[in-house]
């Protein structure tokens, strides 16, 4: 007898169901409206986010500044709180909410190395523009660091046998995972900026 033991899941949906393509577009012109006029971000982005644009360092609760974005977090709170139930967390879900949320533009070569986004709960990425060809999100076994003499997997290995996990986003989709799921962004191969906003839940 075999069990799967302490997986790691990842939770992949698209947002809404009913005029996406409106609100995303609604999305994508603030984005591109904020990395114009954000100058403090522009100059973050220069030292730690090489070649894009991210609000990171100078906006980081979108949520409360933007009653777009505000929508945004009502919408992705839906799926936050299925993603905990199914992970069974022990705790009220309510008390789960959105501390952080920030614009990433990636133009051509543009990339974000492995990480983790520690002290949250659940972070993940709503996706506003992927252009043909833009960077996938790419997953790690987090148990890497202890598997020492173990084998590589063959390449035609089963997605949970796998020590990397590449998920190609959709536009109008999010995705969720435990914060301390170490996961990176490769560059963007394409000839157009990748566009998306990141978030964190903690527990209040």
């Amino acid at each position: 007898m075999i069990k799967s033991l302490f997986p790691t899941f990842i939770y992949y949906s698209p947002l809404i169901s009913c005029s996406p393509k409106s609100f995303n577009n609604d999305l994508k012109v603030e984005a591109l409206k904020f990395a114009e006029i954000d100058l403090a971000g522009k100059r973050w982005s220069s030292k730690n986010y090489r070649g894009g644009y991210t609000s990171y360092g100078s906006i980081p609760h979108l949520h409360k500044v933007s009653t777009t974005f505000e929508t945004l977090e009502s919408e992705i709170n839906k799926h936050v709180y299925k993603f905990a139930k199914h992970l069974e967390m022990d705790i009220n879900l309510k008390e789960l909410k959105m501390s952080s949320c920030w614009i990433n533009i990636m133009p051509m070569n543009a990339a974000h190395t492995m990480h983790i986004h520690p002290l949250s709960v659940i972070s993940g990425t709503y996706y506003v523009r992927t252009p043909e060809d833009c960077s996938s999100i790419k997953f790690e076994d987090p148990r890497l660091e202890s598997f020492m003499a173990s084998p590589p997997r063959k390449h035609s290995a089963k997605i949970q046998n796998q020590r990397h996990f590449s998920l190609e986003p959709q536009e109008g989709h999010l995705v969720l995972f435990e914060s301390w799921t170490r996961h990176e962004v490769p560059p963007n191969n394409s000839k157009k900026d990748r566009i998306s906003i990141s978030f964190n839940y903690d527990w209040l």
